[in-house]
């Protein structure tokens, strides 16, 4: 989402693959979580394919038996958390649908810490009211 009035905060543990980050992205969102998605190092709204770091679920569909291009991209459900974000202020692209074209900014905040009795991923907070998705 590039509308910084509206965001998410979410708390996942640096073993999290990155297919279970964006589900969880789209979920904090309402949106429906059924179309392909990529992480992108490039954030331009016009560059982001440039990427020198991405991961995309075409990767995973290729490996599964799909019949798809290769993108040069890293795999999501292998990848996790921790080989993407490694410093405060590591930003990726988030791209969701990549006909409607949903991007969503995901910045490293902090390192959490792993508390009894609650469960993760976690929203912390919601700012602003999502756009509607369909």
């Amino acid at each position: 989402m590039r509308n910084k009035k509206i965001y998410r905060e979410i708390e996942v543990f640096e073993n999290t693959n990155l297919y279970k980050l964006a589900e969880t992205i789209i979920d904090a969102y309402n949106f429906n979580f059924d179309h392909c998605f990529g992480f992108f190092s490039k954030i331009s709204e016009s560059r982001y394919f440039d990427s020198e770091k991405k991961y995309e679920l075409f990767t995973d569909l290729i490996e599964e038996g799909e019949n798809l291009e290769s993108t040069g991209a890293k795999s999501v459900k292998k990848t996790k958390v921790k080989d993407v974000w490694q410093k405060f202020g590591d930003k990726m692209m988030f791209l969701f649908d990549y006909g409607d074209s949903w991007q969503f900014i995901v910045d490293l905040k902090d390192f959490s810490r792993k508390k009894a009795g609650i469960k993760y991923p976690k929203i912390l907070l919601k700012v602003g009211r999502p756009p509607k998705q369909y």
